[in-house]
């Protein structure tokens, strides 16, 4: 059965998250991070972040703005410094901007705490890469990604939250994946979709409705790209300048040079991406979208060329579809209360303690217990 698919909108808030609050936000995610793990395990706190209701949730009870994009940034970084990877069997690797160049290393450095392979590394970079490109490529609704977090326990399975951002309208768009629902890559990878905003006309060619299309991408680029010259506007120019034209003499009919099929353009560099492509010969649309140079432009142009020529559409549905505890940073709805908040730190921490020891006291009493059958 193909998972639901989940993706936030939410809109682009300045500023920073206080000190006095960003250092209760990380004491607070810590708790219920411990919490969480210490009721269930890691898979469920991964199953937990890659839900956005969820994490949308964890960030208002943490102190944050419900429905501003910094709820991605903060709690990703309040998470990044309360969970540490040695005591909780979790990393959080990457971030926003120059940090999510990092994920690589931050994965390896995981695979070291955790003792995975490196072919478990191998297989946990390309993960992260590869939701990154889908997410960018693959998915044209007009964000593009500038914060990826890759969360992965010591068992080898992840979850990712990345945001991406669109200009035009002020908005950031937030992806979630989930290692255990992704059956495939390039069709429906995705833990769910959520927002309350849509976008006409997003290319998705990672819905179910996308599979022909995907299939003929791979075809059209499998043989020589050089016949896909015709669907694009023509760059060459005229023979000579000097040379007379019939245009010239009767205005009233003038026709174009050249009538493009498809509105878009490629260069002659986009080209030689296609045709290093077309060297390589990949077997399958998830090779083909791996390739270096693979961007969102040749992916749009070999969408539009299978449905022109073999009339196998892609969806070009956008495939998008909230809690306050404590408080805004900005004080919307209501100024974060120090006072309530830290007593939300402390109860957690009192419960955790709490279920710690009567943990401890129930071993206790299976030893002695133990002891009795064996006298």
């Amino acid at each position: 059965m193909p998972s639901q698919r989940k993706v936030v909108n939410l809109p682009l808030h300045g500023g920073h998250a206080p000190k006095w609050l960003f250092h209760r936000m990380v004491k607070l995610t810590r708790g219920i991070t411990e919490t969480l793990l210490y009721e269930y395990d890691t898979a469920e706190f991964l199953r937990r972040i890659s839900d956005p209701y969820w994490f949308q949730a964890l960030s208002c009870v943490i102190g944050f703005d419900w429905h501003s994009s910094g709820t991605t940034t903060t709690t990703c970084g309040a998470m990044k410094m309360a969970i540490d990877p040695q005591e909780h069997g979790i990393m959080v690797a990457g971030g926003k901007g120059r940090a999510s160049r990092k994920t690589p290393s931050d994965i390896e450095s995981a695979g070291d705490i955790f003792s995975l392979s490196s072919a478990k590394i191998d297989e946990l970079v390309y993960a992260s890469k590869i939701s990154a490109k889908i997410d960018n490529s693959c998915i044209q609704d007009g964000y593009q990604l500038y914060h990826h977090s890759f969360l992965l326990d010591e068992k080898g399975d992840w979850a990712v939250i990345q945001q991406g951002m669109n200009d035009e309208n002020r908005y950031a768009r937030r992806y979630h994946w989930l290692s255990e629902e992704v059956a495939e890559y390039v069709e429906e990878p995705h833990q769910g979709i959520c927002c309350d905003k849509i976008e006409p006309e997003s290319l998705n060619m990672t819905a179910s409705e996308s599979e022909d299309s995907r299939k003929i991408s791979v075809d059209l680029l499998c043989d020589n790209p050089e016949h896909l010259r015709k669907y694009f506007k023509d760059k060459t120019p005229l023979k000579s300048e000097s040379q007379t034209l019939l245009d010239e003499y009767v205005t009233e009919f003038k026709m174009p040079r050249h009538h493009p099929i498809l509105d878009m353009d490629l260069s002659d560099r986009e080209f030689e991406v296609l045709k290093k492509a077309y060297e390589l010969q990949p077997s399958n649309y998830e090779d083909m979208l791996s390739l270096e140079g693979m961007g969102p432009k040749k992916i749009r142009a070999l969408a539009l060329i299978s449905d022109l020529v073999y009339g196998s559409s892609p969806s070009w549905k956008d495939p998008v579809k909230y809690s306050f505890t404590h408080g805004g940073k900005d004080g919307y709805p209501y100024p974060v209360d120090r006072e309530v908040y830290d007593h939300s730190i402390g109860t957690l921490k009192e419960a955790l303690e709490g279920a710690k020891l009567e943990r401890k006291e129930k071993y206790n009493a299976i030893k002695r217990l133990e002891g009795l059958i064996n006298e």
